[in-house]
């Protein structure tokens, strides 16, 4: 099984909107990152965002990418925040016959989740600098919940990637 995770793009303040939408510049992070996906020949069995605006409009665009239906999006509490990593994958393993999983999600608990799958540590000790649009590959092994880091790309390889 592969996961990949995203942080949702730059979101407005919370003084603008209550609610943190995307910002233009957050739209275009992910515009991006969902065109390199889509370039890459990626699809998902399974796309899952948290109960965020966010979160859920990141997951819309890539979605929209890669032709997954949008209605089919998973949203769900396990994925805001401060999420506990450990029933974040409980979620994700109950869709063990999906190959390939991407989660639109935040931070922290995209890091502790990434950790979580490597080490099966809590709390995480891994740390991986997760930037708003960066994309994260684990292959994960469902019958241990173990995972390898495959790749990491940041968005600053993600826009070099697009110019060329």
């Amino acid at each position: 099984m592969q996961i990949y995770l995203m942080q949702h793009g730059t979101s407005l303040s919370k003084e603008l909107d209550p609610e943190q939408p995307l910002s233009p510049v957050g739209r275009e992070q992910v515009e991006k990152s969902a065109t390199i996906l889509k370039h890459l020949g990626l699809w998902f069995d399974v796309i899952f965002a948290s109960t965020k605006t966010r979160s859920i409009q990141t997951a819309e665009i890539v979605a929209k990418s890669v032709d997954y239906p949008t209605q089919n999006i998973v949203c769900d509490e396990r994925f805001k925040p401060m999420a506990d990593p450990q029933k974040s994958l409980d979620l994700v393993m109950e869709y063990g016959e999906a190959q390939t999983i991407f989660i639109a999600g935040h931070l922290p608990s995209l890091n502790n989740l990434a950790s979580y799958m490597l080490l099966q540590d809590v709390p995480p000790t891994l740390h991986f600098g997760i930037e708003n649009g960066g994309i994260l590959r684990i292959s994960l092994e469902a019958q241990h919940r173990r995972g390898v880091l495959d790749w990491m790309l940041p968005p600053k390889f993600l826009n070099l990637m697009q110019s060329s």
